[in-house]
């Protein structure tokens, strides 16, 4: 199975009256498992829709086949227009000439398209095509590529950061599980930011993000710079952030890291804490409590000896070494050095 690759079967909803196109789609090879459900007209798919929604949405319309009065592109709104839906991937089934009805794309909810091809040979029926003979709405070797590439490309979305736009859970483990899998020697690190709740606390979520984004920003370019594109960094969520890069790098990029860290930090802070080097904020007790300025604590796990053998156990081992790294004062990072 690919990185991408859905793991369970999803649920597809096609709205057409096309029999012909119902067939050739549920006949397609895709990379992974598809139950398609099908459905004659919007208007009866409209409570399976909002009452189980599926993994993705194809809808024939507006002047494909024989819609009706409620046209795809209206179903499309109605579903897009629900903040618990609107991430539902949706691909509208166009006949070429709906692309010249002067419509703003950039309104149109959907998130692809497919054309119609009349008269498509079917392969390897010699003389396809012509009058009697039967003939493919679509393409299906581009139709097949370009539901796949909507299917990642929602996934990728529903996975990413809203902040930082960098992946997210579900990416990070697939990332680092396909590492382990094939028992690289590499290094991943978990880093989180030093009191930044009081920071937060004091200055606000607005600049508590942007402290956020500029360490994002860091962190991707120092593990762009260090180990090209076999580094990856995803955002597990608040402060935390997680990077794998080869073994040999890990101890220059956390480096090169905190130094751009700590040299940029400060100036978000007003003048008198920078001059004081501490804010005066609550303990999580609600005491009153003085804080340093933030500082960042890495835990680098090494997959030393192919040792590692699922994310969970890597995930363990840094919590330990986290405690090391933020029992010093000002930012630091720890690597673990033990083997099989």
């Amino acid at each position: 199975m690919t990185e991408n690759a859905p793991a369970r079967e999803l649920q597809v909803f096609l709205v057409s009256p096309d029999a012909d196109l119902r067939d050739m789609l549920e006949g397609l090879s895709l990379p992974f498992e598809a139950r398609w459900h099908f459905f004659d007209s919007p208007g009866a798919a409209v409570d399976r829709l909002l009452n189980a929604p599926p993994d993705l949405l194809l809808v024939d319309g507006p002047d494909g086949g024989d819609a009706p009065a409620l046209d795809g592109r209206r179903l499309v709104e109605m579903v897009k227009g629900e903040n618990v839906y609107r991430s539902t991937p949706v691909i509208l089934v166009l006949d070429p000439e709906a692309l010249d009805l002067g419509p703003d794309w950039t309104r149109v909810q959907a998130d692809d398209f497919l054309l119609r091809q009349p008269g498509l040979p079917v392969p390897g029926a010699p003389g396809a095509g012509l009058p009697g003979l039967a003939a493919l709405p679509l393409d299906p070797v581009e139709a097949a590529a370009r539901i796949a590439l909507t299917v990642a490309r929602a996934r990728r979305t529903q996975d990413t950061n809203p902040l930082t736009l960098l992946p997210g859970n579900t990416s990070i483990m697939q990332a680092v599980q396909a590492r382990i899998d094939a028992r690289e020697l590499f290094a991943l690190g978990y880093a989180d930011l030093d009191h930044f709740k009081a920071f937060n606390d004091k200055y606000g979520f607005a600049r508590g993000d942007e402290v956020l984004r500029m360490a994002a920003r860091l962190l991707v370019n120092t593990v762009r710079q260090a180990a090209e594109a076999t580094g990856f960094v995803g955002h597990v969520g608040g402060d935390d952030f997680v990077f794998a890069v080869p073994a040999a790098v890990a101890r220059p990029v956390c480096e090169r890291f905190i130094a751009a860290f700590d040299a940029i930090v400060p100036g978000f802070y007003d003048a008198d804490d920078r001059a004081r080097g501490a804010i005066a904020s609550r303990d999580r007790g609600g005491n009153p409590c003085t804080f340093p300025l933030m500082a960042v604590s890495i835990a680098v796990v090494v997959n030393h000896d192919a040792k590692l053998v699922h994310y969970g156990e890597a995930s363990s081992i840094a919590s330990e070494l986290k405690k090391r790294a933020k029992a010093t004062p000002g930012s630091s990072y720890v690597l673990d050095r033990r083997r099989t």
